[in-house]
């Protein structure tokens, strides 16, 4: 098996950008509510957020050996994407590591093992999401995929898959349906935003959600 795949097809700039411009809650949602990572996986600090191609990795549990030869192999915009088996008793990402993605203009480094140096990696401005934080290190012994199909977050991730992170969590979309989504998600939020507005003139739940024969339906009591 070839560990490393290097060449796989990455989305377009622009289309991440456009697609960037939408809540992870609002494209998951757009799309049919599918693509949503596990609600374990999230940002070390709630003002973190991005959008790029994975770059998918999976390593052995307290191990980051094939994360530092993704690393080495990725590119300016993407995202790094580690999956452990869910390990979270290590801390298998740290500042130094942060600095080598930072220095090569990696977009955000996602796992669902555990990190650790968050302070120093908050101040360092790189966006990290993880399923938990541990001081506790990481040995270098196991070859693993890289580029490969993976199985993370309850979701399976192809390398070139668009990742979108944000306070709320991570949601994944596929690169052939971005435009379609970018579409979907635009048109969710105009109608939100329709809608709030609304409730502000003065609209209630059950007028604007349409509930009004759905309660009846369910036989709802209400005392006069």
């Amino acid at each position: 098996m070839i560990h490393v795949k290097t060449k796989f097809q990455r989305p377009d700039a622009d289309v991440v950008s456009r697609l960037a411009a939408f809540s992870s809650a609002t494209i998951h949602e757009a799309q049919g509510r599918k693509g949503a990572l596990s609600s374990k996986i999230k940002p070390i600090d709630r003002s973190m957020s991005f959008c790029g191609p994975a770059v998918t990795v999976r390593c052995a549990p307290q191990d980051n050996l094939m994360l530092q030869v993704a690393i080495h192999y990725a590119q300016a915009g993407d995202v790094v994407l580690v999956g452990a088996q869910e390990f979270s008793d290590a801390g298998i990402f740290g500042d130094v590591l942060g600095n080598a993605m930072k220095a090569k203009g990696i977009a955000a480094m996602v796992t669902d093992s555990g990190v650790r140096d968050t302070q120093d990696l908050i101040e360092l401005g790189l966006p990290v999401f993880s399923g938990s934080t541990c001081i506790k290190g990481t040995v270098k012994e196991t070859l693993g995929p890289i580029n490969h199909p993976l199985v993370f977050g309850d979701e399976i991730i192809y390398p070139g898959d668009i990742l979108r992170g944000d306070a709320d969590g991570v949601v994944v979309v596929r690169r052939e349906e971005a435009e379609e989504v970018i579409a979907l998600s635009q048109a969710r939020d105009d109608a939100e935003r329709e809608l709030i507005k609304q409730y502000h003139a003065g609209g209630t739940t059950i007028e604007l959600c349409g509930l009004t024969e759905k309660l009846k339906a369910k036989g709802l009591l209400v005392e006069d």
